[in-house]
């Protein structure tokens, strides 16, 4: 029995140490030789295990979700929460073949392409003016089939003809801009901040509104040094770790 069992065990035993709390850190136990991903027990099954009820299994749940080793899917269930992905941020950004590179099954869900007009600060970047068409991409990020940025990215249409079919069918935006004769581009700066989430932003990342994320505003360039898409990604804060790697 190690030191850290004793303790816990004399904590479980004193007076002032509140039964969700117990349930908690028994499922913490338990939860670390799951798998990230594997679903937790309904909250009924919880409720007959230990003995109480729902209130208290979710305030259990809860303070788990809180430290980070659950999280709750709208209407799916909890499930145990996976270490915080890599991603570098490096003068070529790559999103699948830095996860790839993790071990990890890089996903991409386009929520919607449209052709808009450029907003002030996207005319700006892109070298633009005033509201001239953009083609605007949004949508989620995924790692190992979890949900963790949410992106959405304005590009010159009238330079990438052909363009907006391969991502209307969900392709990856590095395979979309060789489509249409784009073989290559850079990162040109990537600027990070903090925010947290509203509604709707939370809705996409599947967090609680006001739920701290990651801001990271882009622009990447194509060959020739012109500005080739302006992106805003917004992630997770405690399922993303982003890393800046040395210029490539």
């Amino acid at each position: 029995m190690t030191i850290l069992t004793i303790a816990r065990e004399i904590c479980m035993t004193a007076p002032d140490y509140p039964l969700w709390r117990q349930i908690a850190d028994t499922l913490k136990d338990e939860a670390a030789a799951l798998m990230p991903g594997d679903q937790f027990p309904t909250e009924a099954r919880l409720s007959t295990r230990f003995g109480v009820n729902r209130h208290t299994v979710r305030r259990a749940l809860a303070a788990l979700a809180e430290e980070g080793v659950v999280h709750a899917r709208r209407g799916a269930g909890v499930f145990v929460a996976a270490r915080p992905t890599e991603y570098p941020l490096s003068r070529r950004v790559r999103f699948h073949a830095a996860l790839n590179a993790t071990g990890r099954v890089p996903g991409r869900r386009v929520l919607s392409v449209e052709t808009q007009p450029a907003s002030p600060r996207e005319a700006e970047v892109l070298g633009l003016s005033e509201a001239t068409p953009v083609l605007c991409v949004e949508g989620l990020t995924l790692s190992d089939g979890v949900v963790i940025g949410h992106f959405r990215s304005a590009l010159p249409k009238a330079r990438l003809p052909g363009l907006e079919a391969p991502l209307r069918e969900g392709k990856g935006m590095t395979e979309s801009f060789r489509l249409c004769g784009v073989e290559d581009y850079t990162r040109a700066w990537t600027r990070l901040t903090a925010r947290v989430a509203d509604g709707i932003l939370a809705g996409h990342l599947q967090l609680k509104p006001g739920a701290a994320v990651m801001r990271a505003e882009s622009l990447n360039l194509d060959p020739e040094g012109r500005p080739l898409e302006y992106g805003i990604a917004h992630f997770a804060g405690e399922r993303v770790t982003l890393t800046v790697a040395p210029e490539d």
